[in-house]
């Protein structure tokens, strides 16, 4: 007689695998962000894409209105949405990383979860916030006149490249804050000065060609590269794509090591 398999859900937590409980507990940190952000909230899902939609609308005004703009391409409003949206996710989960440990110390210390789930629902909350926000970009490449590319099935590969980018430098920046309490106004101005460095209100191709190989050691050039090579397909630089990849791989490497080494003293420090 074949017996039913209860489901997942249904499970009980000690009889799920180290991984599954992993996921399970990494999903209810991540929902309870989510739910506690938008429940205080009453334009809720709004606010998530009326930062990046105004700091668009302002370039695309300063760039195309005021100034003969002499960098992106047509229509410029999708050019900037295709890299400012990722960056949101970026800089909000760097940015918040600063107090994952501290803003919940007490539950950090009494519970015997995995520790990196503090620091990487962080970054799954901002990725689902990025992914919500994407019907708006379909919205300004259908309105604006886009052309779609095969380069879109991208998509993908960009966001998998990110996700590990942006765990990376969180696993760092999360336990050297509780050191260094002056890394979190660093950190804020770095990713504020990574904002101009990085292509998002221009494009690899429109700086001078002397530059173009010293560009691509910005990990996110090659990712914002992908995220457009689907409306823009001369913005995709295969060298970029392969050294952002080499380059988010070893920075989540770094940041694993650094969270372990630190794990035991950053619960001391809370």
């Amino acid at each position: 007689m074949s017996t039913v398999s209860r489901a997942y859900g249904d499970a009980h937590p000690l009889q799920r695998t180290p991984w599954a409980r992993y996921r399970h507990s990494l999903w209810l940190l991540t929902t309870r962000d989510l739910k506690v952000r938008y429940s205080t909230s009453a334009l809720g899902y709004v606010w998530s894409v009326l930062d990046p939609l105004v700091m668009a609308g302002i370039y695309w005004f300063v760039f195309t209105q005021v100034f003969e703009r002499p960098v992106g391409t047509d229509p410029y409003i999708v050019f900037l949405l295709s890299a400012l949206l990722p960056w949101m996710w970026f800089n909000g989960a760097v940015s918040d990383s600063t107090r994952a440990f501290l803003k919940d110390a007490k539950l950090v210390r009494s519970t015997m979860i995995p520790r990196t789930i503090w620091v990487n629902r962080i970054v799954l909350s901002k990725g689902i916030e990025f992914l919500l926000a994407l019907p708006v970009l379909a919205l300004f490449v259908v309105v604006f006149g886009a052309d779609v590319h095969w380069e879109l099935a991208l998509f993908p590969l960009a966001i998998l490249l990110q996700a590990i980018l942006t765990a990376g430098v969180a696993l760092i920046v999360a336990p050297l804050v509780v050191f260094f309490r002056d890394l979190e106004r660093a950190v804020k101005l770095a990713l504020r000065f990574l904002f101009y460095a990085s292509p998002i209100i221009y494009g690899v191709t429109d700086l001078p060609s002397q530059l173009h190989f010293w560009a691509a050691f910005n990990p996110l050039s090659g990712i914002f590269g992908l995220y457009r090579a689907g409306f823009f397909p001369e913005e995709l630089d295969w060298f970029n794509v392969a050294i952002s990849a080499v380059m988010s791989l070893a920075i989540l490497a770094v940041g694993l090591w650094v969270f372990r080494s630190s794990e035991r003293q950053v619960l001391k420090e809370i």
